[in-house]
C-alpha cells in the first residue's frame, strides 16, 4: 500500500508516530517526508492491519492536522526487511 499524507504533517512527529503504529501492527515498509510538505508511507502486510494503519494515519499525533490521505493499494515497491523504518 502506498499513501501520501497531506496537511500539517512535517515537523510535528508524524513520521515517528506512523512508524510506531506500523511496527505495533507488524507491518513492513517506510515513512518519509517529501519535498512538497507531504509524508509518504509505503506499507505491506495483512490487509486488516493495513486498514488499521489507515485509521491511525488519518488522526496522526496531537500536533498534526491531516487533511487528506491519497491511498493506492497493491503498489509494488522495495521489499523491506521485517521492520518499518523512518527515512
Amino acid at each position: 500500500m502506498h499513501i501520501i499524507v497531506e496537511g500539517l504533517v512535517q515537523g510535528v512527529g508524524y513520521r515517528w508516530y506512523a512508524a510506531q503504529r506500523a511496527q505495533a501492527l507488524g507491518l513492513r515498509g517506510f515513512v518519509r517526508n517529501l519535498y512538497d510538505g507531504t509524508v509518504e508511507v509505503q506499507a505491506s502486510g495483512d490487509r486488516s492491519m493495513l486498514e488499521d494503519l489507515i485509521r491511525e494515519l488519518k488522526v496522526g499525533p496531537r500536533s498534526a492536522r491531516v487533511t487528506n490521505l491519497k491511498i493506492e493499494w497493491g503498489v509494488q515497491g522495495n521489499k523491506p526487511d521485517s521492520h518499518f523504518e523512518i527515512q
